[in-house]
């Protein structure tokens, strides 16, 4: 959806009847030699060098060492794309929303590269012995901060400022999208072991929830990168303030109760670590049960904060057709 933001007003231009339509926009080789292709670049470089590093010496055993090393090929893949389309002036023809899809990718790389920086060193390298592994799996933490670095700057580029016609993803709404639905995917990951919840039907509308925020936000996503918002029966508007109301209401009772029936005896909780017997011994590549529950209910109150701000914003912003 292409948008002018003016403060706390943002201006909605429809596009042709079929809701597909979009400015051209015209690229150049040049656009490697400028800051922002130069900042690809460097995305480019430190992630193929963080995945080669690890991948020369086989060191990405266990689902978090294949986390990282899907995080770092995929952002690398992606990264190629836009440099190609960007490079060829192939903008017109891409498939997605060329005002929304870059500034959308960079954000969601920053986290994953951030996610990949701690998890990678956290939960496999510390558990390897000294040696070539070892160092190339430190080497390749530092290139994927470099990474998660550049990413970043890119989104501080390329959001939305005062005046200038942009996408609704440069906006602060849409990049607190991505936020929340990056961190319910940590929550999904998490709670991938159905025992932390089975027992509870309360923990169990806590997943729920997680499930229909994550579904109504990557659809919020998805409607402005196929620039299609108005196959909605109501205004795109009303849906964004809908959901984000919808979602904060839904996340304080998940906040409420999943600490509650997690770590409170009285509902059968854990209160304390140490009586996890998962939890007895450090292993590489595994997260006991106790500290699953801790971080999905850490992950829940900063996905509660996201919507919080999210819900302010969009009250904030006034949505004019032209």
């Amino acid at each position: 959806m292409p948008v002018t933001v003016t403060r706390t007003t943002i201006t909605t231009t429809t596009t042709s009847s079929s809701g597909l339509g979009s400015p051209t926009i015209v690229g150049s080789p040049r656009a490697l030699t400028q800051p922002l292709g130069l900042l690809r670049l460097l995305q480019l470089v430190s992630t193929c060098v963080a995945f080669s590093l690890v991948a020369s010496v086989g060191a990405w055993t266990g689902s978090m060492g294949n986390w990282s090393m899907f995080t770092w090929c995929f952002c690398f893949s992606v990264t190629l794309i836009i440099l190609i389309v960007e490079l060829c002036g192939l903008q017109a023809r891409f498939p997605l929303s060329w005002r929304n899809f870059p500034i959308t990718f960079a954000c969601y790389a920053a986290l994953f590269c951030l996610s990949a920086s701690i998890i990678y060193p956290t939960t496999y390298v510390q558990f390897l012995s000294h040696g070539r592994s070892r160092d190339h799996a430190i080497a390749a933490t530092f290139f994927s901060c470099i990474a998660c670095v550049a990413y970043a700057t890119e989104v501080a580029w390329t959001r939305a400022r005062p005046g200038e016609i942009t996408g609704y993803m440069a906006t602060v709404p849409g990049l607190l999208k991505v936020l929340e639905t990056f961190v319910a995917c940590i929550i999904f990951a998490f709670i991938s072991d159905t025992n932390l919840y089975q027992h509870q039907p309360a923990l169990e509308w806590c997943v729920a929830v997680y499930a229909i925020c994550f579904i109504l936000a990557a659809i919020a996503i998805l409607l402005n990168l196929g620039e299609c918002t108005n196959v909605l029966p109501i205004p795109f508007p009303s849906f964004l303030s809908g959901l984000a109301l919808l979602s904060v209401l839904l996340y304080a009772t998940a906040l409420v109760l999943w600490p509650l029936y997690q770590f409170d005896e009285k509902y059968g909780g854990q209160p304390r670590r140490s009586r996890d017997v998962s939890c007895s011994r450090s292993h590489a590549y595994y997260v006991c049960g106790w500290d699953r529950r801790l971080a999905v209910a850490i992950l829940t109150a900063i996905n509660l904060l996201a919507y919080v701000a999210d819900l302010v914003h969009s009250a904030r912003l006034v949505f004019v057709k032209v």
